[in-house]
């Protein structure tokens, strides 16, 4: 015979002081974030949060994706929050990328392409797989570029998204050699006569400073 059901009382039950506002935050992440796969998401926010980490939390809901981000699942947001999580790390290994990837219900097979597309090994440079990321998000350069301006800046939202001069070279040269129809004589020119401009703007960079970009017509 199965014993009786365990009878509690408010008084049996010790309720961790902590507890409230964890739940709270984590509603709150997970109403933002809106994963796919709300069990792994949760996994990864709380394998974050024990290890005081960067939660995979988006900063705000976006309320209306663009048709390519609808298809590929990366979205801005997202790619910021992977960015948060890995930036420390100049490179990492596949398993973490891929741990974190899925973390964000992000489809493996979209993984695989960047990885394939940018010939990583087992070691990954996180701001170049990164600068692929948003090559993703804006189909190109000068697109990426713009993205990469915008999730990197620590300007207030609706500013000018300035990031650093040798941050934006690094994407910009790395993305494209990538694309190999650029002449190398034009990619230096194009720095050469930005950094000029950089100088002026304490050394930092702009979407309205590139606006002509080799082998791109302006937008």
């Amino acid at each position: 015979m199965p014993p009786p059901d365990t009878m509690y009382c408010a008084q049996q039950i010790n309720i961790p002081p902590e507890l409230p506002d964890i739940l709270k935050q984590f509603t709150k992440a997970a109403i933002r974030t809106q994963p796919d796969d709300v069990l792994k998401w949760s996994a990864a926010y709380f394998s974050a949060l024990s290890k005081n980490e960067p939660l995979p939390v988006k900063g705000r809901l976006e309320t209306s994706p663009s048709t390519a981000t609808k298809q590929t699942g990366l979205t801005p947001a997202l790619l910021k929050v992977l960015h948060q999580q890995l930036f420390t790390q100049k490179s990492l290994n596949r398993a973490e990328l891929q741990m974190k990837w899925k973390g964000l219900s992000l489809p493996s097979d979209e993984l695989d392409s960047l990885l394939s597309l940018g010939n990583f090994s087992d070691v990954i440079d996180w701001m170049q797989f990164f600068a692929l990321g948003c090559s993703l998000l804006g189909g190109s350069i000068k697109s990426a570029l713009k993205c990469a301006c915008e999730i990197l800046t620590d300007e207030p939202e609706d500013s000018s998204a300035h990031i650093p001069f040798d941050i934006f070279v690094s994407l910009y040269t790395y993305l494209a050699r990538l694309d190999g129809d650029i002449p190398q004589d034009q990619i230096d020119s194009f720095i050469q006569n930005l950094q000029e401009d950089a100088a002026r703007s304490g050394g930092r960079v702009q979407p309205s400073d590139f606006t002509g970009l080799p082998g791109e017509n302006a937008e």
